[in-house]
């Protein structure tokens, strides 16, 4: 038997008691009788193979709320022609939908990714910039840093996690989730400054950030809004920006601008005490900018990460989960020390919109071998006309990835990140 049939055969173990525990799961959350309407093991539809290592499957779920239907990428990354990536369209402060993403970049499957700053309803007149909450790497390289905890969008966290947490893929093709935080400084003549955001759409109070050319062209006005523990309060009215090229000032402004940064250029951007810092700058003063994104863990550095965050640890799901708001999700689980990765999708049609609660979501994980779970993007609500959840995968031998799953009001909402499934052959 070779190792790919083994692993297919312990995912389609798994799968056949998804629907008897979720049944039960549900039952344990509402205090009702097992649901009826499980899908018996020998009416699961068998998997689709995508590509050497990749397999696609959809299955119903009894949940608390009524039935979901799943969309799964089973990711064998012990196969040397299957990689996961980040998927992005290029700059931070964009959208693509996932499709395009995937296309785009030659994936055969994909989902959608990290939540992310959509509107800016508290803040009249300020754009808002569809960059992510937490932080990217794409191909070892970081692109931005974690917004305050404050700042973020999306479901409440689970107790003790932040903004930095991540899901990603080491340098040793091993799936893990971990923290990155930002690490570094603005060196001028007289001072070092800490540096507090790299191609963020939110700073801490008081703080500086670094904006380059991996930002795009949108406005950094937003940056200087809200409070490291209110996403609604007033913009700051103290703020001020330089544009450092080449290690020299070569432009100041007291409101952050808009527009590309040139390759070679950094924009750093102040509020209040920071501000007064970038103040005493002048034209011609040399600076130097550095900064990088540092595991917690320090272990393997990631060759792509994106954020959400952690439903599921060491087999267990995380203390606080929700069991009561239902949603169309999406997530990812981690089995096998890191070598398969799971990715699923709910279906957002009528007659599956109820979805899942997070802790459902970590459960089925759970149940589909995932000793860690992580949350992405999903739709806020059965009523929601175009949600963020969305699954693609490539028919094999099509040129072109279809989506599986059905998004809320049947359109892909444009996202900034996802996670791609790349295979070699």
């Amino acid at each position: 038997m070779t190792r790919q049939t083994q692993h297919g055969g312990r995912f389609r173990a798994a799968l056949a008691l998804v629907s008897t525990l979720g049944a039960l799961a549900g039952a344990a959350l509402t205090g009702a009788a097992p649901a009826s309407g499980a899908v018996e093991k020998e009416r699961q539809p068998a998997a689709t193979r995508i590509a050497p290592g990749v397999e696609y499957r959809s299955f119903d779920i009894p949940a608390s709320r009524g039935t979901a239907r799943a969309h799964v990428l089973d990711v064998d990354l012990r196969d040397p022609r299957t990689r996961v990536g980040l998927l992005y369209p290029g700059k931070v402060a964009a959208r693509s939908p996932v499709s395009a993403l995937a296309d785009g970049a030659g994936a055969v499957g994909g989902i959608n990714g990290d939540f992310f700053n959509i509107t800016e309803t508290q803040h009249p007149g300020v754009e808002a910039t569809g960059a992510p909450v937490g932080p990217m790497i794409a191909n070892g390289r970081a692109l931005k840093a974690a917004v305050p905890d404050g700042q973020r969008f999306g479901p409440a966290m689970p107790p003790g996690v932040t903004t930095r947490a991540v899901l990603g893929v080491g340098t040793d093709r091993r799936a893990r989730l971990g923290d990155l935080a930002l690490d570094g400084e603005v060196r001028t003549r007289g001072s070092r400054l800490p540096l507090g955001g790299l191609n963020q759409y939110a700073l801490p109070v008081g703080s500086v950030g670094a904006f380059t050319s991996d930002w795009g062209a949108v406005s950094r006005v937003r940056a200087t809004c809200g409070t490291d523990t209110s996403r609604g309060a007033p913009c700051s009215t103290d703020t001020h920006e330089v544009t450092v090229r080449h290690g020299r000032v070569v432009a100041s402004a007291d409101t952050p601008g808009t527009g590309p940064i040139a390759p070679g250029s950094t924009v750093l951007v102040g509020r209040e005490a920071g501000a007064q810092e970038l103040r005493k700058l002048s034209e011609g003063d040399r600076v130097g900018v550095r900064h990088r994104l540092v595991a917690a863990d320090s272990r393997v550095p990631f060759r792509f990460a994106l954020g959400g965050y952690p439903v599921l640890r060491g087999g267990a799901p995380l203390p606080g989960l929700d069991t009561t708001a239902s949603a169309v999700r999406t997530a990812a689980g981690i089995s096998d020390g890191g070598r398969r990765l799971v990715l699923l999708s709910l279906d957002g049609s009528p007659e599956f919109r109820t979805g899942l609660t997070i802790a459902e979501v970590a459960r089925t994980l759970r149940e589909l071998g995932a000793s860690d779970g992580f949350s992405l993007d999903g739709g806020g609500s059965s009523t929601l006309v175009s949600a963020t959840s969305t699954l693609v995968a490539r028919a094999p031998g099509a040129d072109a990835v279809t989506v599986r799953n059905n998004p809320s009001g049947g359109v892909e909402r444009p996202v900034p990140n996802g996670i791609g499934v790349f295979s070699g052959k």
